[in-house]
């Protein structure tokens, strides 16, 4: 009988301190060549025994072969120009200094193909893994090539396509899609970002999942959340065409934000992976706190499809507040469980 509940991650998790500096977005590598490959290795091992301790169901690769959620995957294109660096402001927020499309942008080899492989050696629970959303790609880099972003996203849908077959093929059981910009870009979403995000997941017979947040807890962010006021209802652009997508999953972050809860009313009938963690903070959540956000959701989605998670990535977290934070949300979610049996 299937678990009710299925607990899982939204996104990364902190690297050890010898594989890149802690709680640092873009943190340069610590290793080089054969030990940085061995390192990262290493490092997958460490942090599915640490999901694993903490009793997470469905496991994912925390991140640990990336440096950053989008550059990591787009620097193995060709077309972008990483030397070439413009800085613009992402998710109409803050400034970064990002690559340039040069040129035509392909996939020449697997990303990830290996590491999912490796992940999939070490364990037979189900494997969530990531990949950045066309719509955040898009938003991530500065573009000189296309001069469109429609354009740009269409060229990219088909690239994740290719790699999320091979994940697929790998044995990754759930391919999810990371889309922030669509809580900022609420025309281009309906015009043409959930359109490309089903071009994303054309043909694959996992489950697919989009997961779209407020932003990792960073500064910039939190400071952008303080402008939203008392509701955060942007959720009501995007959900919608969602819900009429082929899409499987929507992950949405929840606990200690202003999203009212019944918004899931509008993805009603998918499954729902509720944020039940709050990343932009160093206090660790208790079990009972985790139960009483799952709760609230189960007012608006079935429990057969409601799978406890993280807001977002927690690389920028300090490691043991990371594992306190996956252990309350495990806890959390068996008081639900009991509650329900």
């Amino acid at each position: 009988m299937k678990r009710l509940l299925p607990t899982s991650t939204a996104g990364s998790l902190p690297k050890p301190s010898w594989l890149a500096e802690p709680e640092t977005l873009w943190s340069p590598w610590k290793l080089q060549g054969e030990t940085l490959a061995e390192g990262k290795q290493d490092a997958l091992r460490l942090s599915l025994h640490e999901q694993q301790l903490a009793g997470i169901d469905i496991v994912s690769d925390g991140e640990q072969t990336r440096q950053h959620f989008v550059t990591t995957f787009i620097e193995h294109l060709d077309g972008v120009d990483f030397e070439k660096r413009e800085t613009v402001k992402i998710r109409d927020r803050y400034d970064a200094s990002v690559p340039t499309v040069v040129g035509a942008v392909s996939r020449q080899k697997p990303v990830f193909d290996e590491d999912a492989r490796f992940l999939r050696e070490q364990t037979r629970q189900p494997i969530k893994w990531a990949l950045p959303g066309p719509m955040t790609m898009i938003d991530t880099l500065y573009d000189a090539h296309y001069k469109s972003r429609e354009k740009l996203a269409w060229e990219f849908a088909r690239i994740l396509n290719q790699e999320a077959r091979e994940l697929e093929a790998a044995g990754v059981d759930i391919i999810q899609f990371d889309e922030p910009a669509f809580n900022v870009f609420f025309d281009e979403v309906n015009d043409w970002g959930v359109a490309t995000l089903e071009r994303a997941i054309e043909g694959l017979k996992c489950e697919t999942a989009v997961h779209i947040c407020y932003g990792y807890g960073i500064k910039a962010n939190n400071d952008w959340k303080k402008t939203l006021g008392s509701e955060w209802r942007q959720y009501e652009e995007a959900f919608p065409k969602l819900k009429a997508s082929t899409i499987d999953i929507v992950s949405l972050e929840c606990h200690n934000s202003h999203v009212p809860m019944d918004l899931i009313e509008l993805i009603r009938g998918k499954k729902v992976m509720v944020g039940a963690i709050d990343v932009a903070s160093h206090t660790v959540e208790s079990p009972e706190e985790v139960a009483s956000t799952l709760r609230r959701a189960l007012q608006f989605v079935d429990s057969d499809k409601l799978y406890p998670c993280t807001n977002c990535g927690m690389a920028p977290l300090p490691r043991h507040v990371a594992q306190g934070k996956l252990r309350a949300l495990s806890a959390g979610a068996e008081i639900v469980r009991n509650e329900l049996a």
